[in-house]
């Protein structure tokens, strides 16, 4: 790690199950810092101009910002970015909480999920390792029992 950023990003491909970890030049990060940045720097040159929102050839990314984790103040948000499916163009989000220095602690500056899995699963990273496990039984559940 250094300058506020990791170095690499996870990218998972949900359709085969396959996790690859992406070195990032520096470069990249002089130029479009993390967060949004990072995520619009990979989304505008991976996603097909005519994909389908919720297709599997669009990308959902989930990237903590540069400052998250180094002490400033409110600096802990979260982004989530893709093709949206409402203008069919550039979408993202943010919140707050834990999620942005989990990110981190993890290892990456940021996740990108494709493709579309053949039943219900979920990305867990423990101890430096990446799987997808089975989601079976939380699918159906409403948030407050998922949780």
């Amino acid at each position: 790690m250094g300058f506020g950023y990791m170095g690499q990003v996870l990218w998972v491909d949900l359709s085969t199950g396959k996790m690859t970890v992406e070195k990032v030049p520096a470069e990249v990060y002089r130029r479009y810092l993390s967060g949004v940045g990072l995520g619009a720097y990979f989304l505008y040159d991976r996603i097909p101009a005519d994909a389908d929102p919720l297709g599997p050839e669009n990308i959902l990314g989930f990237l903590s910002g540069i400052l998250t984790a180094s002490g400033s103040l409110f600096t802990g948000r979260w982004m989530v970015v893709g093709k949206s499916p409402l203008t069919g163009t550039w979408g993202d989000a943010n919140c707050g909480g834990d999620f942005s220095p989990a990110i981190k602690r993890c290892g990456y500056d940021g996740i990108f999920f494709k493709g579309i899995s053949p039943r219900p699963v979920y990305l867990c990273i423990a101890k430096g390792k990446a799987e997808l496990r089975d989601a079976g039984e939380l699918w159906g559940l409403d948030t407050i029992e998922s949780e």
